[in-house]
């Protein structure tokens, strides 16, 4: 397995000479198979790079304290610095009445960045594996998400980086065994009741007996091939964007103002001389350039946009939310914050 995480660090750039890391150690197989791989890639000098481990005690399980002591005794046997985080999950979630599963990820990931800010580092590792990817892809699906719900888990974003993207869970396991680790065992991932889990130990193991043995590899190709197309549709929609952009003013990655308004405008012919893939990806594109996110833009919003532009009579404007404002006007497609 060494090998295998080795070719995919060296594939996707995953670290490199001089890098810190926060690796995120749950105690489960993957996170101390991940732990105990790049342990020896270290040790070894085949890369040479530095590591803190960084553990949350959720407060969900009975065995949470179980988990702490032995990811907290794992690094002291193998003087690894160790942080830990105590959190309520549950009482959080109900104060600020998300779902268990997102705060348990905003909480985790808000302390990886903290620890990272602390200790001086420049990345965060986490566990996810093929398995996980695949999952993610599935689900994906079933909610109805478009082409890029199918790219499933990137091996980098951000900061953020996953050495056990390639590697499926039955290696990661036997890996384990190997290397005579014991890790702790999450019970609630046994529970059906969240849509992962359901993904995981029922329809999985349902098409791999009865529909396809291979159905990991053929997710994962799946994945690989969204993504490149993906890569591809990126680096048009930024072509297309670049020659229909007349103006662009107080955006976020520019000197920003917060209290003036964030304006681009758009050729409205150019944009409509376009297909209606990029027509969609462009909006997306300005949007995310406005505001870093274009979470509350639905695909509902983005055809009435476009419709909006198709049929030109006058002066018109749409507000898909609260924030975001389409004006057509003098042949301009002029997108903006709403202050």
């Amino acid at each position: 397995m060494l090998e295998k995480v080795l070719n995919t660090i060296k594939k996707f750039k995953l670290i490199e000479n001089g890098d810190k890391l926060v690796l995120g150690v749950s105690g489960g197989p993957d996170s101390m198979a991940m732990l105990s791989v790049l342990s020896k890639i270290k040790s070894e000098e085949l890369i040479k790079f530095d590591y803190v481990v960084a553990h949350i005690n959720h407060g969900l399980r009975e065995n949470a304290k179980i988990d702490e002591k032995y990811v907290q005794e794992y690094c002291e046997k193998n003087n690894i610095e160790c942080f830990i985080l105590h959190a309520n999950i549950k009482e959080t979630a109900e104060r600020e009445k998300r779902g268990l599963e997102e705060t348990g990820r905003i909480i985790r990931y808000d302390f990886f960045n903290q620890v990272k800010e602390e200790v001086n580092a420049n990345k965060i590792a986490i566990a996810h594996n093929a398995n996980d990817n695949v999952e993610t892809v599935i689900m994906n699906i079933v909610r109805g998400s478009g082409l890029s719900g199918l790219k499933g888990i990137e091996a980098k974003s951000l900061n953020y980086i996953r050495p056990l993207i390639e590697i499926e869970r039955v290696d990661i396991e036997e890996y384990c065994k190997k290397e005579n680790i014991n890790p702790r065992h999450d019970e609630s991932n046994d529970e059906n009741v969240y849509t992962r889990n359901k993904i995981r130990n029922v329809a999985i193991p349902y098409i791999k007996e009865e529909l396809n043995p291979n159905i990991i590899e053929a997710i994962t190709r799946l994945s690989n091939i969204a993504k490149d197309d993906l890569n591809y549709l990126d680096m048009q929609t930024e072509v297309a964007y670049n020659s229909m952009c007349l103006e662009e003013k107080n955006l976020k990655n520019d000197v920003y103002n917060e209290n003036a308004e964030a304006i681009i405008i758009l050729d409205l012919k150019r944009f409509n001389a376009e297909n209606v893939a990029i027509q969609k990806r462009v909006i997306l594109y300005s949007i995310n350039k406005i505001f870093g996110t274009t979470k509350g833009i639905e695909k509902i919003h983005i055809e009435d946009i476009i419709k909006l532009c198709n049929n030109n009579i006058g002066n018109k404007f749409l507000t898909p939310n609260k924030k975001t404002k389409i004006v057509i006007k003098n042949k301009k497609i002029i997108i903006s914050d709403v202050k």
